[in-house]
């Protein structure tokens, strides 16, 4: 957060600033990232009282925590229009003492405001959603895509803002070619684009302008964990290894930068770095003064680099150039009289030297936090890689951090929000529950050790009894026993992060599949009734829940694969599990003897199912009915890739 260094700096390490504020007021300084419940409260509130809202946040509250004042950043001084922060408190001080009885009546006016805008609850009518929800979410995306650089508006654009899995799910059902055009614009033009790190790997948080040339340059691990599983679906329906590639690059950086030796993730790094100079600025680790480059590389190699990412001379950000892709590998090639086999080795060479050099600088800091539900998200982005990437090294750090999450971040069952410094701390919030389960859940998948789905039906067994809501239905952010703040918060609209109840409805529809406990798919049922009409008004601020929808809709898969104790056949029978898109479904791996044994108790649609001829075995089932097994991987994959057509 740019800003909230500037303020920092500017007012917060004033010595007069400090000395007013401890003097009239107790100052509280949250980490959202800990205590996202309170930032949603008052972020909701600066908005009530008229602000875009943004970070920093500032709120003044009154003794029992109600909001009557707040923005974002203030200069120290009075600057133009906006007022400084001394000034501000100055003014506040004084309101308290001669005008207390107003700001008591203003601020529970704005806390009633906050409480009714901040769930997505409703009058529900109790009509399930159906596929019409679908329909009208691909109509509002044609609206409001951007037809040349793809994602949404025109302005400044988050990854997080277009419904891409969404949209690859919606051309799987109905073969509309728009959608899936729209989604491969959005995921070219991000890989092409400055918003991605051409040496480095990984995404950064958001592009200032409508084109992603020109990043917000700090790196979030949960927008690197929300992409990767999106390029490689992108990747699995194409059959394009440029968009596999930018999800090998993406985890690379992660296990590189953003991996602790206890083998969990940080959070982030910033945009801020120290020049030559020692001077704090935005993206200067990340870009290039032009006579730099030519001197890391030289003459030729720099003309090869530049025809391939297309930097100029004069610069593009205050002088300094931005790498980014302008043409393809192909275009680059010919224009440079090579083959594609040469001009990528070139570039492979040059990305490694560039990289040495960056490495010399002081690199941003790093965020150390170790947050739950971020972690959660990128043990499902190293285990899908690992399984569509045919990866054990994606794998293992799949492995690890669950293993490092389950064991020093679960305590008498309960889940910690955050590990830092050696100890974990803060309430685990519904996202935290979520987003891991739906982690073991794909880790399973990829390593089918039942310990992962094991602790997997024991994490949302907590979720179902201590967050659940059994009149209203869905789920609550926070647990039964915690000091919520006004509400616990019932929310499906997704924000940067997808919402706890969307990643939930998934989880319990997977759940399902593997148990066919049915308490699982009516809890499930329960969460889209209560979202229902909020849905049908604003279908894609629930971009995950329409995905947790399409599945619910379909007639999800069950893939058993039954192998001998020698494994004889499985790496065949997997091939075009991992190369084909298909997200509605579940996959079970049993070794015959005691493994099969052991899951068999605890997952009932892989009973009967045995070995043939000995070797590996595919059952695909529907609603527990299951096709005629093979040991055919090309009649393996014909089945699989069979669609159910969304219906009206």
């Amino acid at each position: 957060c740019h800003w909230c260094h500037v303020m920092e700096e500017e007012s917060f390490d004033d010595l007069q600033v400090a000395e007013f504020l401890n003097k009239h007021f107790i100052a509280i300084k949250v980490d959202r990232e800990i205590r996202p419940d309170i930032d949603k409260v008052y972020m909701t509130a600066v908005q009530a009282m008229g602000s875009n809202g943004g970070w920093p946040l500032n709120v003044w509250v009154t003794p029992n925590r109600k909001p009557f004042f707040g923005g974002t950043y203030f200069p120290p001084e009075n600057r133009g229009n906006r007022p400084g922060f001394k000034t501000v408190l100055a003014f506040l001080q004084s309101a308290w003492e001669t005008q207390r009885e107003k700001i008591m009546v203003s601020s529970n006016q704005i806390s009633v405001a906050v409480i009714a805008a901040i769930e997505d609850v409703g009058a529900n009518d109790g009509r399930f959603p159906d596929a019409s929800i679908l329909r009208q979410a691909m109509t509002e995306v044609n609206v409001q895509t951007d037809p040349v650089w793809g994602g949404i508006g025109l302005h400044t654009k988050f990854p997080s803002s277009m419904p891409l899995r969404f949209l690859l799910r919606y051309h799987r059902r109905t073969g509309d070619q728009e959608a899936l055009r729209l989604a491969l614009l959005t995921l070219e033009k991000m890989a092409y684009g400055g918003i991605f790190d051409h040496l480095g790997g990984g995404f950064h948080r958001y592009s200032t302008e409508r084109s992603w040339q020109i990043p917000h340059f700090e790196k979030m691990l949960y927008d690197n964990a929300l992409l990767v599983p999106i390029y490689l679906e992108a990747g699995q329906v194409t059959g394009r290894d440029e968009l596999l590639q930018v999800a090998r690059d993406t985890l690379d950086y992660v296990a590189t930068e953003m991996t602790s030796d206890d083998g969990g993730f940080y959070s982030a790094l910033d945009a801020d770095s120290r020049t030559t100079s020692g001077e704090m600025k935005e993206g200067w680790f990340y870009t290039w003064a032009p006579a730099d480059l030519i001197a890391s590389l030289g003459e030729e190699r720099a003309r090869i680099f530049s025809a391939y990412f297309g930097v100029h001379s004069e610069g593009g950000n205050e002088g300094r150039i931005i790498i980014k892709k302008v043409r393809s590998q192909r275009q680059a090639a010919e224009s440079l009289g090579m083959s594609r086999a040469v001009l990528r080795s070139e570039i492979t060479k040059i990305r490694h030297d560039l990289r040495l050099v960056r490495s010399g600088r002081t690199p941003p800091l790093r965020d150390e936090k170790i947050l739950t539900a971020w972690n959660g998200l990128m043990i499902s982005a190293f285990a899908r890689g690992g399984f569509v990437l045919n990866s054990p090294r994606y794998l293992s750090y799949a492995r690890r951090a669950a293993e490092f999450l389950l064991l020093r971040v679960r305590a008498k069952g309960r889940l910690s929000r955050v590990f830092f410094a050696g100890e974990s701390s803060g309430p685990g919030f519904l996202a935290d529950y979520a987003f891991l389960i739906a982690g073991l859940l794909d880790l399973f998948e990829a390593d089918p050790d039942l310990r992962w789905l094991t602790a997997a039906i024991e994490l949302q067994d907590i979720v179902n009894s201590e967050y659940g809501d059994e009149e209203g239905g869905a789920y609550f952010r926070v647990p039964r026993g915690v000091d919520a703040l006004f509400t616990r918060q019932k929310i499906g609209s997704d924000g940067a992060l997808p919402s706890g109840n969307s990643v939930t409805a998934l989880n319990l529809l997977r759940l399902y599949e593997y148990t066919l406990n049915a308490d699982y798919q009516e809890r499930a049922n329960q969460i889209f009734q209560t979202f229902s009409n909020a849905m049908r008004r604003h279908p894609l601020a629930f971009s995950d829940l329409l995905v947790a929808l399409d599945y619910r809709l379909d007639t999800p898969f069950e893939i058993i694969l039954v192998a001998p104790s020698t494994g004889n056949g499985l790496s065949e029978l997997l091939a075009p599990i991992r190369r084909n898109f298909v997200p509605n479904r579940v996959l079970a791996i049993a070794q015959e003897g005691e493994d099969f044994a052991e899951k068999a108790v605890d997952i009932p649609i892989i009973k009967h199912h045995k070995v043939l001829d000995d070797t590996t075995t595919a059952y695909v089932c529907v609603n527990q009915v299951c096709r005629l097994p093979t040991t055919d991987a090309a009649q393996l994959e014909q089945q699989i890739t069979q669609v159910n057509e969304l219906l009206h």
